[in-house]
């Protein structure tokens, strides 16, 4: 009894086909009623029955059904002997023009424009029903949507996950929110444990590892000694670079507009100062961007670009509403179909070809891909035509 008496989407669902139909019923037919197309019923004539089919013309090549006359004064008459005029016996009955007054005889149903009348409110009425049922029926989807939608970005801040109202609703709706709510809650707890591991990493290895540096330092072998700390920094680099993906991630640095020109251009005027060649050039451009976020992405462009190559070319351009940012390598660029995989975590697809530098952890693309992506851009990388890397941001003007 308790499984029939629970809000389920069945029940809803038949409610809401039965309501519909009955009131389409209800509608057509009083509308057909005041119009005028039927005569007044009379009194000992029952109403159709609720819900039916609207009336039809009938069966075509047969006759209307006419009732009977009401029987009459001398329709029985005296009994007599045998046949005839003295016969018992009722009198032959007429056709629709001989019954009496008041008589609501059926005549095939209603006339086309009636009947056209009647269906154009039955498919009025059910398509309202529908709309509205829709929209009933689907509500609880719309709130799983929005919830769904709110759940990346309340994890990358560390904020509270949103929850969805467990107690309303159907019996379906209400599981669903319990699982989604169960979900995010790990989810959380997972990022969480994940950002902590990270942290502890970074605590526990650089005491360590600045403790052998400075012992290697004093040892009496310099070249051996200067081989080590280059093994210990770079090991510190792949710390700061895992961490600096965490931090990424939980970036809560406020967009606003930036002078794009101007950026670029102390961002290849403090590499010149450290003796790398870069090139700047470009037109002046205004986004809404995050001016620290925006200043990694390059860095992490320009860092690969001088792994690779020798020299590096930062272009500034305005393309309609939007302004892109190219930052050019003379290396020996990515194997096409390796492009898009360049831009995922943990992807090492070649060393320093000079061998000043090993493959890292795969991060420093995926970095930027993802900052690029919060501030409502796109990164993307081309092989140019005379060798040669192009990685491409494109940001919205502001």
């Amino acid at each position: 009894m308790k499984r029939l008496l629970r809000d389920s989407l069945f029940k809803r669902f038949f409610l809401l086909m039965w309501a519909a139909l009955v009131l389409s019923h209800l509608a057509a037919y009083s509308v057909v009623m005041l119009r005028g197309a039927l005569p007044m019923r009379p009194a000992d004539m029952p109403l159709p029955t609720f819900p039916s089919l609207p009336p039809t013309p009938g069966v075509p090549g047969t006759a209307p059904h006419v009732p009977p006359p009401s029987p009459g004064p001398g329709a029985l008459r005296p009994p007599g002997p045998g046949p005839g005029p003295d016969a018992m016996g009722p009198a032959p009955a007429g056709g629709p023009e001989s019954a009496p007054p008041g008589a609501w005889p059926r005549r095939g149903g209603l006339p086309p424009a009636d009947l056209a009348l009647d269906y154009g409110v039955r498919l009025l009425v059910i398509a309202l029903a529908a709309w509205w049922g829709a929209r009933w029926v689907t509500a609880p989807m719309r709130r799983l949507a929005g919830a769904a939608q709110q759940l990346g970005p309340a994890l990358r801040s560390d904020a509270a996950p949103p929850r969805l109202d467990e107690a309303g609703g159907t019996q379906e709706v209400r599981e669903a929110a319990r699982v989604f709510n169960t979900m995010a809650a790990q989810l959380q707890q997972q990022f969480r444990a994940r950002s902590l591991l990270m942290a502890a990493v970074s605590h526990d290895l650089r005491t360590p590892l600045t403790r052998l540096r400075l012992r290697l330092e004093r040892l009496e072998d310099a070249a051996l000694a200067q081989r080590c700390i280059a093994d210990l920094r770079e090991m510190d680099a792949l710390v700061e670079s895992a961490l600096e993906l965490v931090r990424s991630e939980q970036a809560l640095e406020p967009a606003r507009p930036t002078d794009l020109l101007a950026l670029v251009q102390a961002l290849a005027d403090d590499r010149a100062e450290q003796g790398e060649a870069v090139h700047c050039e470009g037109e002046a451009a205004t986004a809404r961007v995050q001016p620290v976020a925006l200043r990694r992405v390059l860095n992490n462009l320009l860092d690969n670009a001088l792994r690779h190559g020798t020299q590096a070319w930062l272009a500034l351009r305005r393309e309609g509403d939007a302004v892109s940012i190219s930052v050019d390598d003379d290396g020996p660029g990515i194997p096409q179909a390796q492009l898009q995989a360049a831009l995922d975590p943990f992807v090492q697809l070649a060393d320093d070809p000079r061998g000043r530098h090993r493959a890292g952890l795969g991060l420093g693309l995926h970095i930027a891909h993802d900052l690029v992506r919060r501030q409502g851009g796109t990164l993307s990388l081309h092989n140019r035509e005379g060798g040669g890397l192009r990685a491409l941001v494109r940001l919205p003007l502001a």
